[in-house]
């Protein structure tokens, strides 16, 4: 039996890690794993990069071997309304190639140490039916189930569900202590 070791470092992501980024995402608009059914610019990755504040949960980390990005890593505002500033949606891409390998749980565990001490309050991340890897990654960071949306996204000629899932985060504030932008 032979194992493959990678040795990674997960960090936080760099000007030149984009046009990888960018091209891990357009795999993952080549199938229903997201919803966007075209990649998006570089530039837009410039610009999400540029916006990154890990106080406000806004991250992107990648998981990286030597010069090589094998997977990233994101958090965001889950919704644009101000009562939601303390709630961050997450999501995780793996090159195709490194998938199975242990790349998305390096990447969720330094992102969600990340954001357990944010004073941030809670993760969300939708998961496109059927991903039983996904789902697999969000239970084993202590993400929860709490519903489907039936046939909310339509791509390559199918209706996909989509499973929530939510995960407390560690360093919340008392609600009291809380202040929204």
């Amino acid at each position: 039996m032979c194992f493959v070791s990678l040795v990674l470092d997960v960090r936080h992501a760099r000007p030149s890690d984009l046009e990888a980024i960018a091209g891990i995402y357009a795999e993952a608009v080549a199938t229903p794993a997201t919803f966007d059914i075209e990649a998006k610019p570089l530039e837009w990755w410039r610009q999400s990069l540029d916006a990154a504040d890990a106080q406000a949960g806004r991250l992107m980390l990648v998981a990286a071997e030597g010069d090589t990005v094998l997977g990233y890593a994101k958090s965001g505002a889950h919704k644009e309304r101000a009562a939601y500033a303390t709630t961050v949606e997450t999501s995780v891409y793996i090159a195709a190639q490194h998938r199975g390998k242990g790349v998305g749980n390096a990447l969720y565990g330094q992102l969600l140490e990340s954001l357990d001490t944010s004073g941030l309050r809670v993760a969300v991340a939708g998961v496109t039916q059927p991903n039983e890897a996904s789902n697999r990654l969000h239970r084993a960071h202590g993400f929860t189930e709490v519903g489907t949306f039936r046939q909310v996204g339509v791509k390559l000629g199918a209706a996909w569900d989509v499973l929530w899932f939510e995960r407390p985060l560690a360093g919340a504030a008392p609600v009291a202590e809380v202040e929204l932008p």
